[in-house]
Order: structure tokens, then sequence, then C-alpha cells
């Protein structure tokens, strides 16, 4: 237990800083703040009384109609709906077949398409990678709405570009699967690759390393990747030749000013 100090002249413990002066009692308040509270309270209580019993008296305050007053149709012819022009939307939704590149004249329709009169359904696109069932998942995770393709053979060449469109209501799905094919493209060795002026975010890749496989002649391939709004743009050729960069770039950017 601490010592208290003792004062040298009386002899008697010394006061402590905060301590009441000696031979004063300390101010008791707690009695008195009781007393104002509690009057506080009854304040309170008495007007809330009184404001209920003036506004129970008073007739009830009308209030205003909540349904809006009928809108008078403007006089004149309606106006017309949006023009392909002015509105991207009007041509996607549309045939999406009459947005595929032309093939050129003189040129043999491709006889391994996948699709079938130009439509690729989901079961259809899926098969056109080298793993279906993975394909056909991410297309659903992707919203997948329709694909279409065109291709064609000249010489010894193979032309394939591809549209497929999304729906696009959870994710961005044509900028992303652009974005993978990209990457994918990117990761081939000897590979050399331009940027498609007039979009987004679209590159062209050409390939100078060919494919080799015995019984066949190297296949040597160019392939281009792009989106426009829901659309995204796929694009390949195939030859036993390199392919000048000439020749995807000219497929590409014809079929972007398409859409």
């Amino acid at each position: 237990m601490q010592v208290p100090e003792v004062a040298e002249e009386t002899g008697e413990p010394a006061l402590a800083a905060d301590s009441p002066v000696k031979g004063r009692s300390p101010r008791r308040r707690g009695r008195t703040t009781a007393l104002i509270a509690g009057a506080a309270v009854l304040g309170v209580v008495a007007g809330g009384c009184t404001g209920y019993l003036i506004q129970a008296d008073r007739e009830p305050t009308k209030l205003s109609s909540l349904s809006q007053p009928t809108l008078v149709q403007a006089k004149g012819p309606a106006p017309e709906p949006l023009s392909a022009a002015q509105d991207r939307r009007v041509k996607t939704d549309g045939d999406l077949r009459k947005l595929l590149l032309k093939k050129p004249a003189g040129v043999q329709t491709a006889k391994w398409l996948s699709s079938v009169d130009g439509w690729l359904n989901l079961p259809a696109y899926a098969h056109t990678y080298v793993k279906p069932g993975e394909a056909f998942g991410d297309a659903v995770s992707d919203e997948f709405r329709r694909a279409v393709s065109t291709g064609w053979t000249k010489g010894q060449a193979d032309f394939e570009v591809r549209l497929v469109q999304f729906r696009q209501e959870e994710v961005l799905a044509a900028s992303e699967v652009t974005s993978g094919n990209q990457s994918w493209a990117a990761k081939e060795s000897t590979t050399r690759s331009w940027p498609l002026p007039g979009t987004e975010d679209g590159m062209a890749y050409v390939h100078d390393k060919p494919k080799k496989k015995p019984g066949y002649l190297p296949q040597y391939f160019a392939e281009a990747y792009a989106w426009r709004g829901d659309v995204a743009v796929l694009i390949w050729v195939y030859d036993t030749k390199p392919v000048p960069k000439k020749t995807i770039m000219d497929l590409a950017e014809r079929q972007m000013e398409r859409l």
C-alpha cells in the first residue's frame, strides 16, 4: 500500500492535487441533475400529447392523385426507325450472313466448312475446336447467340471468315473471345503481327514456320481477330507457301468495313 506523504509543518497527510480543499465538503450534483432530466422528459411527453390532440381534431388533408395525366400524342407522322447507318444494331440484328465477305469471283466454295447454308449452330461451332466439349461449355458461358461462316479455296490456299455473335447480357464476350484468340496466336513461334486499322484492338498474324505432317505438304497459315459491338470476327488463311501480310490484312480490313 502506498504511504501518503506527510506535511513537514503540521504532520498531517498532504492533500493530493485533485482532492477537495481541506475542511470543505465536495458538492453533490446527483440529485439536482436527476430532477432536471426528469422535468425535460415530462416536457417532451406533454408536448407530444398536445400535438397529437390538435392534429386529431383537424380535417384530413387531401393528397394529390398518384396517377399522371394522359399525354397527348403529338400531331404529324410517327418518326421513322433509325437506319442501319444510324444504328449498328439494326444491321447486326438482321441476317448475319449478309455481313460476311463475299467470295471472290471464280473460286470454289470450301467443302470443309462446318456451316449449313452459312449458319453455324452451337454444336457445329464447338466441333470446330480441338476440344469440342470444352468449347461448348465456354460458348454457353459466353452467352453464344449465333454464328455464321463462309470459305473458299483458291489454288492450294483455303480461306475462312467467321462471325460469332453474343448476347452480352452479363459479359462483353466478343471482346474477351477476341483477346483469348489473340493470346493463342501470339504464342506461335516465328510469328509476326500488326494492328488492324479502324478497330479497337484487332490484330493480324502471319506464322512463318509451317506445320509439317508426314504425307502432307507443309502448311503455312495466317489469322486475324477483331470485334465490333457484340460480334467477334475470326479469319484464317492456310496455304502450302508463306501467306503474305497483305493477304490477311486486306481480308480483315474489308470484313471490318462491312460491320
